[in-house]
């Protein structure tokens, strides 16, 4: 795969070269090394595009995994203790369910990257939220989403996200005071 934009939110791409350059070099290379050909794997069942040769996120994800894993890069995972004080009175609280979690997909050195093959909605909450709230609990400074650009999205099921469009949203929400800096890198097969 290769990376064809390259996005700065909050000042991400310069902080991510000035303070990280050596983890920025592991993610290219990790990317250079994933061949998107062995990953389109999955047959298409949607109406539009029925049999269809579509590239498999499942697939690869894995291969990005296993590249980040060899080089020493870390998932961290933190479990959630949801508050129950907020109920108004008279409700009765329901089990709430037990392990539940946020995961970062890597971490190494206080960089997160977060790799999203799917809907739009998780590109937003990663990079506005999840980045926020790792950041927030002392595991990352920084952050990088790497996502598909509208090339590869086309030939992947439907409603999957894509840079272009993640890029002109984040555009129009802005900056806010609790974002942290994030590299956004767009790839391509």
């Amino acid at each position: 795969m290769k990376i064809v934009g390259v996005y700065s939110f909050n000042g991400g791409e310069k902080a991510v070269q000035k303070k990280y350059a050596k983890e920025l070099a592991e993610v290219t290379s990790i990317l250079a090394r994933v061949d998107a050909r062995n990953h389109k794997t999955k047959t298409s069942k949607e109406k539009t595009m029925r049999d269809k040769a579509l590239y498999s996120p499942r697939s690869l994800n894995k291969a990005i995994s296993d590249g980040f894993l060899e080089l020493g890069w870390e998932k961290k995972r933190v479990l959630c203790e949801y508050p129950t004080q907020y109920y108004t009175e008279g409700y009765q609280m329901p089990q709430v369910s037990k392990g539940a979690f946020r995961e970062m997909d890597f971490i190494k050195n206080k960089l997160g990257v977060e790799v999203q093959f799917g809907k739009y909605s998780f590109m937003v909450y990663n990079v506005c939220a999840k980045m926020t709230i790792f950041h927030n609990m002392g595991f990352i400074d920084v952050g990088i989403e790497i996502v598909p650009v509208k090339e590869l999205a086309e030939d992947m099921s439907s409603g999957v996200s894509y840079f272009e469009q993640f890029v002109w949203d984040l555009e129009q929400r802005g900056v806010s005071d609790i974002d942290i800096p994030v590299l956004i890198l767009g790839v391509a097969p």
